[in-house]
């Protein structure tokens, strides 16, 4: 490992073993694909709370919350809504021990009833010859076992992070999964999500300070200057831009 990279570590108390062992898939409602185009267009500029709580209440028990922590805006909106929503984390093995350390402290303040995923293959060193494939084996299949059984999810997406997610919608159907996505902050700019952090006093991840703005996994994220693309860090030196969960 470089000199001065963060080392990975883990979760206290939380993480759990990965199983191959999926839920019984839940029969997607034969009117959920139109309904959701419906919610698209009539939520299209609903504030974020509204959107949660559309979703909370369509979908109920069937609806999922999946969170990367590099920052808790989202937790933040949804658990103002409906605080007993399961939240998944997806541990790839690689993230950073600050990201680890930040996922207890967000899940002590909110007493979140979180679901941690491993992958089911052991550690390797893929992400260096293969990062798509290490993805797929970290973060795609884990998200697929997340998701199995449910009848929509929802993701911190916003258009302002990358070009690839500039027209990224409030809902949308997500015909890979077969299911209703929804992201309560697609229309969020950078300065948004400061300024509630700012009013709601959020812990911030303690790779912020030190020049993270985007913050994956330790082997594909580097620093970046003041002023940079925010995700100029990601997956430095290649041309990948994307895990593949959102695609």
């Amino acid at each position: 490992m470089a000199a001065g990279v963060p080392r990975a570590g883990r979760i206290g108390g939380v993480l759990t073993a990965a199983t191959a062992t999926l839920p019984s898939p839940a029969g997607i409602a034969a009117g959920d694909r139109a309904e959701c185009e419906r919610a698209g267009a009539d939520l299209a500029h609903a504030g974020a709370s509204d959107v949660v709580a559309w979703a909370t209440a369509r979908f109920g028990h069937d609806l999922v919350v999946t969170a990367s922590f590099q920052d808790c805006v989202l937790i933040d909106v949804v658990w103002r809504v409906r605080p007993d929503i399961q939240v998944v984390f997806l541990d790839t093995q690689y993230h950073f021990s600050q990201t680890l350390a930040y996922v207890e402290r967000v899940r002590r303040r909110y007493d979140l009833d979180l679901r941690v995923l491993r992958p089911l293959a052991r550690p390797d060193e893929a992400w260096r010859t293969d990062p798509d494939g290490c993805c797929r084996t970290r973060k795609v299949e884990p998200l697929r076992r997340a998701l199995a059984g449910r009848r929509a999810w929802m993701t911190g997406l916003r258009r302002a992070q990358s070009p690839s997610r500039a027209d990224t919608p409030v809902v949308a159907w997500d015909a890979a999964r077969q299911l209703v996505k929804v992201n309560p902050l697609a229309g969020w700019g950078d300065g948004d999500v400061q300024r509630y952090v700012q009013r709601h006093r959020l812990p911030v991840h303690p790779l912020r300070a030190r020049g993270y703005p985007s913050i994956g996994c330790w082997p594909c994220t580097r620093a970046v200057d003041e002023g940079n693309d925010p995700r100029a860090g990601r997956w430095p030196d290649r041309s990948k831009t994307e895990c593949g969960m959102h695609a």
